[in-house]
């Protein structure tokens, strides 16, 4: 599994040379109560990350909070290199002109048993949510389980087009790193190799 942030030594230019290949897919994500001082530095990040490189095609959610300064700093350079993955259709519907790529709606579910097997393995607690979802029921408490697949395909990529991930940058609960959403994704990230950093690394490449 991949080490948590605090113990990854990268550089930024390191990344870079590194990553910035053709066919890299790096996430942009984290939680949506975003400090208020931290909010401008998310959108600067993503913005230096989009000017740095030539290749790397971003992916994130399309939640409120860090993936939309992650997302909205990228596209002030190059909205062509972002992919946005929705838990369904009408999710937080992009604005015009905004990167649309993939909803979980256009995904059988059912059919594709590693996204499900990895989505189980980092959150076993909504095994049942998750099922439910995928036997085809939609309501309130199924729709939970749309969040997790969705983040488990932002990783996993869809077998088709959209490819797996080969890096993550998070921004996450500074005392709780593996809770909500975000950790999940983180979690599934360790669970198939991805290197990941959150803002104890990112944040110290822009100051």
């Amino acid at each position: 599994m991949s080490n948590t942030s605090e113990n990854i030594a990268l550089t930024f230019s390191d990344f870079i040379l590194q990553y910035d290949i053709p066919g890299m897919v790096c996430l942009l994500e984290g939680k949506r109560k975003v400090l208020e001082e931290d909010q401008p530095l998310l959108q600067t990040f993503g913005k230096l990350l989009a000017a740095s490189s030539k290749h790397i095609v971003f992916r994130s959610g399309n939640a409120k909070g860090a993936d939309e300064l992650f997302t909205n700093g990228v596209k002030s350079i190059d909205p062509n290199r972002l992919e946005i993955i929705l838990p369904y259709s009408n999710h937080r519907k992009p604005k015009a002109g905004d990167t649309y790529s993939l909803s979980l709606d256009e995904l059988n579910i059912a059919n594709e048993p590693e996204i499900i097997y990895h989505t189980n393995a980092a959150s076993v607690k909504n095994k049942k949510l998750i099922d439910r979802y995928v036997s085809g029921i939609r309501d309130k408490l199924s729709i939970k389980a749309a969040y997790l697949l969705r983040d488990t395909v932002k990783v996993l990529g869809d077998g088709n087009e959209f490819k797996s991930a080969g890096f993550a940058f998070f921004y996450t609960d500074a005392e709780y790193p593996l809770s909500g959403g975000t950790g999940h994704t983180v979690r599934v990230c360790q669970r198939n190799n991805v290197n990941w950093i959150n803002q104890g690394v990112w944040m110290s490449w822009i100051k």
